[in-house]
């Protein structure tokens, strides 16, 4: 029953700091859109510590599932918590699930307003540097690069 409660505990601190992780996203947004770099700074250093502080729990539920009998090869685990009848702690999995899940949309929203960001920064990049009428290759990632008259292409 130590395993259940362990368990529980880390859910629940779960929950409660992925709501604070969705808070700092939307003030993240917020941030992209006004360009307050300052502020993103400080956001990004928070974030990054909540995102550790998540991951060293999951490790520690990992390792909590597994000592009450879970095989990691079996299934997700929320299968094996509902399987064995354990409602509460099932109740709170799916909780933390859905914060995640939030967390998740609201991070793709945020890199897709970077993406962009980055996109017009290139182009006025190459506005400045002349380049802007010029011809475009493809990288391997997909981004769009100038060829310009200097740039050279392959040698013999």
């Amino acid at each position: 029953m130590a395993a259940i409660d362990d368990l529980k505990n880390l859910l629940s601190l779960d929950i409660r700091q992925l709501e604070t992780l969705a808070d700092i996203l939307h003030k993240e947004n917020a941030c992209l859109s006004g360009s307050d770099t300052r502020t993103l700074d400080i956001l990004t250093r928070e974030k990054d510590t909540i995102l550790g502080q998540i991951r060293e729990r999951a490790k520690q539920k990992i390792h909590l599932l597994v000592a009450m009998g879970f095989r990691p090869d079996s299934g997700e685990p929320s299968r094996f918590i509902r399987s064995a009848g354990l409602n509460d702690l099932h109740t709170l999995w799916q909780q933390a699930e859905t914060k995640l899940r939030e967390c998740h949309a609201l991070n793709e929203n945020n890199g897709r307003i970077i993406n962009h960001l980055q996109k017009r920064l290139a182009r006025l990049t190459d506005i400045f540097r002349g380049a802007s009428g010029q011809q475009k290759l493809y990288g391997a990632k997909g981004q769009q690069t100038t060829v310009s008259n200097r740039t050279v292409l392959a040698s013999a």
